[in-house]
């Protein structure tokens, strides 16, 4: 994270502007005392730790040769260093993830400045895009920090674009804005400058993918490394002792259990707070359609059996609507799925303790219900989850073609009205029901305008909106639409690209988290079959039930949390990955329960 060279840094300069770009609203000296009380509340919950395992007589033996006051000190230091280091640094990665993101939207900011630029001021576009936080996200937040100095502290504009230079985490914004107040003091043409750098911030876009797909890569190599190649490590060094009958996997296990899930959220928090999620938020709800839901309470003259039958009927309109289109209603809204997998879940568990697992699996009967348990509560999310992003996939794969059918068509003189009204009735998969429903709104009287924004909100898609809002803003200044429409289909494109190769980059680690976890099972399997009965014509018998139990302990462990960490790898949600966990876990059963449970 680079920092202006004519700021000056005194101490605890850096994290002052940390706290500053990441838009955390603590003082430099009041967060720095909760760092020391958070670090200081850690130590002594590992002191009173220590002290009753050592009063309870448990010794902590990480390795034979280490003398346990020693492993005792090293583990505190460790801790002390972890939990300050990390509290320190937070500011640093949030400020981090938000320049990220603001160079990544900020291409489809400025396109939507230059088509308001014809009409408003540079201040009414800047508000603009501030009002606009579900399309822009963090950049409107930065387009914020310059309406609040201007409307709350009085600030003149260009003052307010000078103080955001210091202050936001991305160069390229404050370079943006920099440039952006040079031209307006000028008097130069703006609109133009803003088309002449819509195109540079593409580029700067596709860099800082290019860096963050770095990262994921780095983030992959370091998961596989740690914490799958290092339980292949200890089983083989373990299993290799206990030839000499010296040592067990039991004595590693709060090790693995505990360390696999502790480093893996700790990477999907890194990720999460570092990189944009892949966005599939869906708001099926209309406009219209809130208005009459936010009815008011009863006053004054108002009938109130008036009021209570409107709510009745608005409910009504709610149901029927989620019963005609139940797959939709579905995938929009994730509370059924998760109503749906906790009475799966719940059902599961109660054939565990009712004891019917104990006869369909006679064999590591609590691993495999713990097993199904979770791939039963996984799947019904799975499902809203999956189903969005196909939805998502579908409608943003059509909207290109429609942009520039409505682009075709006014090129032949045809009004926007007489294109919709064309194009609603070609097959354009998903899009082609909302743009019937848009042609049917322009028929009974609604206008242009507000029909498209009607739906763009039931299509609640952000990529959607932006492309509708500049044709909806482009109609209110001009009939001429092409350029506007090139222009969003310019963007929409681009958009598009950036997805895809983040699709592919992404396949790849997705092939290596199977793989690496491939590896595991398929070593485990090598280990408790044909390594042990090679030992059978020496006469010599091992028992190694007991690591084989844990080893299937350990695969359930790993299998969840590989599967999330692949879905955190691929699209940054933790949702995307728990179809790769019930692969994983299925996996996991069918290795130890059927191969080698079979061979025992």
């Amino acid at each position: 994270m680079s920092v202006p060279s004519d700021l000056p840094l005194p101490d605890g300069g850096q994290l002052r502007r940390a706290l500053r770009m990441a838009h955390i609203p603590i003082p430099y000296p009041a967060y720095l005392r909760q760092v020391l009380l958070a670090t200081a509340g850690a130590a002594a919950v590992y002191l009173a730790g220590i002290a009753y395992l050592t009063h309870a007589g448990y010794r902590i033996l990480l390795f034979s040769v280490v003398p346990d006051a020693v492993t005792k000190i090293v583990l505190f230091l460790v801790l002390i260093a972890g939990v300050s280091g990390a509290l320190y640094t937070y500011p640093f990665l949030i400020a981090q993830g938000r320049k990220t993101k603001i160079d990544l939207d900020l291409p489809y900011a400025i396109t939507y400045m230059e088509a308001l630029s014809t009409t408003m001021t540079l201040y009414e576009v800047i508000r603009k895009v501030y009002e606009e936080m579900d399309l822009f996200g963090e950049v409107s937040k930065e387009f914020g920090m310059i309406v609040r100095d201007v409307e709350l502290f009085g600030e003149d504009l260009h003052t307010a674009m000078k103080n955001l230079q210091h202050t936001t985490p991305s160069p390229n914004l404050a370079d943006f804005f920099n440039d952006l107040a040079l031209l307006s003091d000028s008097g130069g043409d703006i609109t133009a400058f803003l088309g002449a750098r819509s195109g540079f911030f593409r580029d700067v876009a596709e860099r800082e993918q290019e860096m963050a797909l770095q990262t994921i890569e780095i983030m992959a190599e370091v998961y596989v490394t740690a914490f799958v190649a290092g339980p292949i490590v200890i089983m083989i060094m373990i299993l290799s002792q206990n030839l000499a009958g010296q040592s067990d996997l039991a004595g590693w296990m709060p090790l693995i259990t505990l360390g696999i899930p502790a480093g893996a959220i700790v990477m999907i928090g890194i990720l999460y707070t570092l990189l944009p999620a892949e966005n599939l938020q869906i708001s099926r709800q209309e406009r219209g359609d809130r208005e009459r839901l936010d009815i008011p309470d009863p006053g004054g003259d108002v009938d109130p059996r008036l009021i209570k039958a409107l709510k009745a009927r608005s409910r009504t309109l709610g149901i029927m609507k989620a019963l005609k289109q139940p797959f939709r209603h579905y995938i929009s809204n994730y509370d059924w799925s998760l109503v749906l997998a906790m009475l799966c879940g719940g059902g599961a568990t109660a054939l565990l303790l009712l004891g019917y697992f104990d006869a369909w699996f006679p064999m590591y009967t609590l691993e495999v219900g713990v097993c199904i348990i979770v791939c039963v509560s996984l799947f019904p999310v799975m499902i809203a989850y999956e189903g969005r992003r196909w939805y998502v996939n579908s409608v943003e794969r059509q909207m290109p073609e429609f942009l520039r059918e409505l682009a075709d068509m006014k090129d032949i003189g045809m009004t926007l009205q007489s294109a919709i009204h064309r194009i609603a009735n070609t097959k354009l998969g998903l899009l082609s029901s909302e743009l019937q429903i848009t042609s049917e709104e322009i028929r009974r009287g609604v206008s242009i305008g507000n029909a498209l924004v009607r739906m763009e909100e039931r299509i609640g898609l952000v990529s959607v909106k932006r492309a509708i809002s500049l044709v909806v803003k482009a109609s209110e200044i001009t009939d001429h639409l092409r350029e506007t429409l090139m222009v969003a289909i310019s963007d929409f494109e681009h958009y598009l690209k950036m997805k895809r190769e983040r699709f592919n980059s992404a396949f790849t680690y997705i092939a290596v988290v199977y793989l690496s976890f491939g590896v595991y099972l398929y070593t485990a399997l090598e280990l408790n079959t044909r390594f042990v009965s090679s030992f059978a014509k020496f006469d010599v018998a091992l028992d190694i039930a007991g690591n084989t139990t844990d080893m299937f302990h350990v695969a359930i462990i790993l299998g969840a949390f590989s599967g999330i960490m692949a879905g955190q790898l691929s699209a940054n949600s933790i949702l995307s990955g728990f179809k790769h966990s019930i692969v994983f876990l299925i996996a996991t059963v069918v290795v130890f329960v059927v191969l080698i449970g079979g061979a025992l």
